[in-house]
């Protein structure tokens, strides 16, 4: 199957920010767009049933709505409809499985904390083996847009590889030709902690070591993409506080997600829901070993 950009659609305006975002991100890559609209009691085609009479007459009408807005904003793009008579999580897992990338609607922590067609867009981002972007309504406009002032920002934790996290972050701002700032937060231990306030060799040894770390991790990726303006920094706070306030003001979100992680822990870790539920940007979570 050719490269495809996948984005699921519900109808609702969270879905939608999430398909113009789409949109947006596979005309830029030259790649084709899918719209994937899921439900089980979808019914088998038929040719011979009047309009007023269609069962999937809804579900047509959300894909079909979707496709005129989006072809009208971008012309070139291939853009093609999927109805899928399935639960909508595991259809999006398969979509996902053989997509460039996979675009969700994401309502963060307004009521119920819900999500995509309920709560389908967790399961898919903690269980998705390649990237899965979610998208707040009215985040997806200018800063998304090819040559927008909003930056990518990615967070490192520095304890592995970073390779998949920094492969995507360097490709998504040469492609929009925004900045690119790396982001690590380190807590400072309590040992550092003193009354009059924090012990500055035990804090500058720490910051040290972690800037050692993240320039070794960054050189390689600022080779092999000159055009792209890095910036660094090490945020002397919990990881989740450093991320976020640094998603403040950016076009997009990078965060990691261990796709092997111990049998009791949470299928996230701190620092990606932290992220899903209060950057205010596009939230790109980039599954890696």
């Amino acid at each position: 199957m050719e490269p495809v950009v996948t984005v699921g659609l519900d109808g609702s305006p969270e879905s939608l920010a999430a398909a113009r975002w789409a949109a947006d991100e596979a005309d830029r890559r030259k790649l084709t767009l899918r719209l994937l609209h899921a439900w089980p009691l979808l019914t088998p085609e038929s040719t011979h049933v009047p309009a007023e009479m269609d069962q999937n007459y809804w579900a047509k009408r959300i894909v079909h709505n979707a496709k005129a807005e989006l072809q009208a904003r971008h012309p070139g793009l291939v853009i093609v409809g999927n109805l899928v008579a399935e639960d909508a999580q595991e259809a999006l897992l398969k979509a996902a499985a053989e997509s460039e990338m996979t675009v969700l609607g994401s309502r963060g922590l307004e009521s119920f904390e819900s999500y995509f067609l309920g709560d389908i867009s967790m399961p898919v981002v903690a269980r998705a083996e390649r990237p899965v972007v979610l998208v707040r309504a009215g985040t997806e406009g200018p800063s998304s847009a090819p040559g927008a002032s909003g930056g990518v920002v990615v967070a490192l934790k520095l304890r592995g590889p970073c390779d998949d996290l920094l492969a995507f972050s360097f490709a998504a701002a040469a492609a929009r030709g925004v900045p690119l700032r790396a982001v690590h937060g380190r807590s400072v231990p309590l040992h550092a902690h003193a009354p009059w306030g924090t012990d500055h060799d035990v804090t500058e040894k720490i910051t040290q070591d972690a800037q050692k770390l993240l320039s070794a991790a960054l050189r390689p990726w600022r080779e092999k993409f000159p055009s792209v303006e890095v910036a660094d920094g090490i945020g002397l706070e919990s990881p989740t506080k450093a991320v976020v306030r640094a998603a403040e003001g950016a076009g997009l979100l990078v965060v990691g997600r261990r796709m092997r992680r111990p049998a009791l822990a949470p299928p996230l870790g701190a620092v990606a829901t932290a992220a899903i539920h209060h950057a205010r940007c596009p939230v790109a979570v980039i599954p890696h070993d």
